[in-house]
């Protein structure tokens, strides 16, 4: 079997072409870059263990594994994460949230932040990459996603602080920023059905997808310093809901931020000054 052939396959098996380009590099042991290599080598044969390599990952790819599991990696902010089904899969969206979260310490020297629900770690070492003089804690309810956070951050020699909790419960600093990409996905939506292989617990959040968001939004000010802010993501149609939930908790200069695609992807406000 050539590299064109076995291609060719894995389109029989309805995998669009980008993922199939991926997988057989892994297969082969090369680079998720050199897609290159395999148009200049289309011709080429492939070993039989390779073959049977990017088989077993075509299979799984096809039942609906997200590539990233496949992969073990999967780039978020210009870094490289490591991956797997105790943790959510980066969005791109999610830079939309690392954007803001930028803006609104950029004038705050050595800024305390607090990612919570970290997942990959993927929010929390996005900030601290751009902000080595920041104070990074990031939080998360289950120790497995804690593992993979923290790994990331060994891996990067990034110094983040991480600690098992539910949002802010036992928290007893205050910080110039609370971030964080919950759970947002109503219980009932049909969605969630095509995102079986991640954890649901970081997805689904209630009846109307805002249990969490409210959550948060209800512990945010006790552990906001003056003018401190707390930013989040949420669902495309939930911008609205959040900043009213936002505005009756007592925050100013309420927003949203759209994402590449237009969507209100994220939406924040400012803790008032104290008197």
């Amino acid at each position: 079997m050539t590299v064109a052939q076995a291609l060719a396959e894995a389109a029989g098996l309805g995998l669009p072409r980008l993922d199939a380009q991926l997988l057989l590099l892994q297969a082969l042991g090369r680079a998720p870059g050199d897609r290159a290599w395999l148009l200049a080598h289309d011709t080429d044969e492939i070993a039989k263990p390779d073959r049977q390599r990017f088989a077993a990952l075509c299979q799984r790819r096809a039942a609906g594994e997200p590539i990233a599991y496949i992969a073990g990696r999967k780039e978020f902010f210009g870094l490289p994460l490591r991956v797997d089904a105790r943790v959510l899969v980066p969005r791109p969206d999610t830079e939309t949230l690392v954007d803001w979260a930028l803006d609104a310490i950029r004038s705050r020297p050595t800024p305390r932040v607090i990612d919570l629900g970290t997942g990959s770690g993927a929010i929390a070492l996005a900030i601290r990459k751009q902000r080595p003089d920041a104070e990074v804690t990031a939080v998360d309810a289950s120790e497995g996603a804690l593992e993979v956070a923290a790994a990331n951050a060994r891996e990067l020699g990034l110094d983040v602080s991480f600690r098992c909790s539910s949002w802010l419960e036992g928290e007893p600093g205050r910080f110039d920023l609370i971030a964080s990409n919950p759970p947002y996905v109503a219980e009932a939506d049909p969605h969630l059905d095509a995102l079986g292989h991640e954890p649901i617990t970081a997805l689904a959040a209630g009846a109307d997808g805002l249990r969490d968001i409210r959550a948060i939004v209800a512990q945010a000010p006790a552990h906001l310093e003056p003018n401190g802010w707390l930013l989040l993501e949420h669902g495309h149609d939930q911008a609205a809901s959040v900043r009213a939930l936002l505005q009756a908790a007592g925050f100013l200069e309420v927003a949203s931020r759209c994402d590449l695609a237009g969507i209100e992807r994220c939406s924040g406000g400012r803790w008032p000054e104290l008197g």
